[in-house]
């Protein structure tokens, strides 16, 4: 079988050169380039300590929407540069930096300061990076929509916020993003809703049962207290009693339910406190789930072992 031996198209010469650096095949008797932009298949330079990180290092940081140019601008130097110029070198750097600031839109000026909001509120929740860079794209996506007029940025940033909690179902409450944010619950509510309305953002209805992990760590309850809230969820979900009403009220209720079963009593305050709705709430959650999934039995069953 004859071997496939690559020929220049114009002289038809074997003698071809491969330029790397610039990605081009190139015949040496007749100089033709016969491929460019060549990609390079090579393996990619790692460094395996500082000394070699300027020197191999040929790619940058991933691009990332919670910053306000993606990752991709430059700066004119920082502050810490100053100390190793003379008098024109800092005169220049001032003029640099002050043309930097005209020429950036109001776009990005607008992002420096909301993303730095929204990392800090990010922060305070402890919310992965999943969620954070979600959180981010929304906000970018809003702001380059006009969506931000008329509202002030801590309100839009927390509302980007809890889209993208509900999106990685990262279960947090409106009461601890108006905690985090000093925003009230019902304008970070409000915003919410309509940017997720204007992007096309389809957010599916949260679960209760997401709640139930944090609920019970704040609580001090045992694992079996919280299988049974969830086991008592399920049964919820299947007797359509958790449509149209808040997830917290109802997963606080079965896990009050459930702490009562177990005999690790806490008020319905504590509960209340814990899942940020009222002790009404809690009492009307509860007597639903009593009633109709039949859990007097079980309640029963515990006062005649308390009597005991």
């Amino acid at each position: 079988m004859e071997k496939y031996v690559k020929k220049c198209p114009e002289c038809a010469g074997i003698n071809l050169f491969l330029n790397k650096e610039k990605g081009e095949i190139i015949c040496k008797d007749c100089g033709l380039v016969v491929e460019e932009k060549m990609v390079d298949f090579d393996q990619e330079w790692r460094e395996f300590d500082a000394s070699d990180a300027a020197t191999k290092r040929r790619s940058g940081a991933p691009m990332t929407y919670t910053q306000y140019d993606q990752g991709l601008g430059t700066e004119v130097g920082r502050k810490a540069d100053l100390y190793s110029l003379g008098d024109k070198g800092k005169n220049k750097f001032f003029r640099l930096r002050k043309w930097q600031y005209r020429i950036s839109t109001a776009i990005e000026r607008n992002l420096k300061l909301a993303l730095a909001e929204l990392k800090r509120v990010s922060s305070y929740l402890k919310l992965p990076k999943s969620v954070e860079e979600e959180s981010a794209r929304i906000y970018t996506l809003a702001v380059q929509r006009g969506l931000v007029r008329g509202r002030s940025m801590e309100s839009v940033v927390a509302g980007a916020l809890y889209a993208a909690c509900r999106r990685h179902d990262v279960p947090r409450t409106l009461d601890e993003l108006s905690e985090a944010s000093g925003i009230e619950k019902k304008e970070i509510g409000r915003t919410y809703r309509f940017v997720t309305r204007e992007l096309g953002i389809t957010i599916l209805p949260s679960n209760p049962a997401d709640y139930i992990a944090r609920f019970s760590s704040s609580l001090n309850l045992s694992a079996e207290t919280q299988s049974k809230s969830v086991e008592i969820l399920e049964k919820a979900q299947k007797a359509e009693l958790t449509s149209g009403r808040g997830p917290t009220g109802i997963a606080a209720a079965a896990l009050y339910v459930s702490a009562l079963i177990h005999g690790e009593k806490r008020t319905q305050r504590e509960v209340a406190d814990v899942a940020g709705v009222t002790e009404v709430t809690i009492r009307n959650r509860y007597k639903e789930l009593l009633e109709e999934l039949d859990l007097e039995k079980d309640m029963k069953k515990v006062k005649n072992k308390g009597k005991n």
